[in-house]
């Protein structure tokens, strides 16, 4: 949420709209400029309604009330005459990062080892996204598949036999609520490894926390600085090439402080009034001067 009114830019909103209304939360409107540099656009204006649910954009997308809404991933299967489902590349990094207090490596890499991505992605995920094990997708490095995915329950259950009760025992907290059926996952994985996970609310002080972030560059030094200042991680060396970009995100990765889960798309639907587009570049940035709309019956 923006403090202060934004540019146009901030919410993907091309350069040749102008901020006309600004409420601080809830709602933005951009009117086209007559005098814009490339042409004045072929939308008259965009109002952007935010602090939405997915859930709500989804059902405000049904009944009509919104002509474009950001939907989950799990949307990209459905099939419906009132939505066009626009997606980006795998963007969004869905990770577990430990609270630093968690200072032993054992407990972290037992928890990394005993979650199963597999069943993650094809169930919770209805099989949307990429299965990682990365920092980076593999479409920016072509590396991400060299990072293992693979469980291996005995061997977590050998580092936690070496723990103390209390260290097996952890709090998890799923950031956004509609990840809490994620987290109820790990929770059983991290069973069948003999840890103890207790899944608490997204405003608890939890020893995990199950979190996205977004990636905004499509060159890896950048998208990896950025990935490493969202987790509260060092900042990785300036890479020449690709051996040392991948040196360094091993670098971040050792000790599993984060441990990488999926890399999801952005997802949006568009109405049946929407014309124009896909207009989703695979950053997931929006190319609002392509589109435009239908008039109402």
């Amino acid at each position: 949420m923006h403090e202060s009114p934004p540019s146009p830019e901030a919410f993907g909103v091309p350069k040749g709209f102008l901020l006309t209304t600004w409420e601080a939360g809830r709602r933005a409107i951009f009117t086209a400029d007559d005098n814009a540099p490339g042409g004045r656009p072929f939308l008259d204006a965009v109002e952007i309604q935010m602090a939405r649910s997915l859930r709500d954009q989804s059902v405000d997308l049904e009944l009509g009330k919104a002509d474009i809404v950001e939907l989950s991933p799990t949307e990209l299967r459905r099939q419906a005459a009132s939505r066009r489902p626009w997606s980006s590349s795998p963007v969004r990094l869905m990770a577990l990062v430990f609270n630093p207090r968690i200072a032993d490596a054992h407990v972290r890499e037992a928890l990394a080892l005993a979650v199963d991505r597999t069943a993650i992605q094809s169930v919770l995920l209805q099989r949307q996204g990429e299965i990682s094990g990365a920092l980076l997708p593999q479409w920016i490095t072509g590396y991400a598949f060299v990072f293992s995915t693979a469980a291996d329950v005995a061997k977590a259950q050998a580092l936690v036999a070496g723990l103390a009760p209390a260290d097996r025992t952890l709090t998890l907290a799923a950031d956004d609520p509609a990840n809490r059926g994620i987290a109820d996952r790990i929770q059983l994985n991290a069973r069948d490894a003999h840890l103890t996970v207790s899944v608490v609310p997204a405003t608890a002080s939890a020893d995990v926390r199950l979190v996205e972030t977004r990636i905004p560059f499509a060159d890896a030094p950048h998208a990896l600085a950025s990935v490493a200042a969202a987790f509260g991680l060092n900042e990785p060396p300036a890479a020449r090439n690709p051996e040392e970009q991948y040196a360094a995100e091993r670098n971040l990765l050792d000790g599993f402080r984060v441990i990488p889960l999926v890399h999801l798309p952005i997802v949006y639907g568009a109405g049946p009034r929407v014309q124009g587009g896909p207009v989703i570049t695979p950053l997931g940035e929006w190319r609002f001067e392509s589109l435009w709309v239908e008039d109402r019956p």
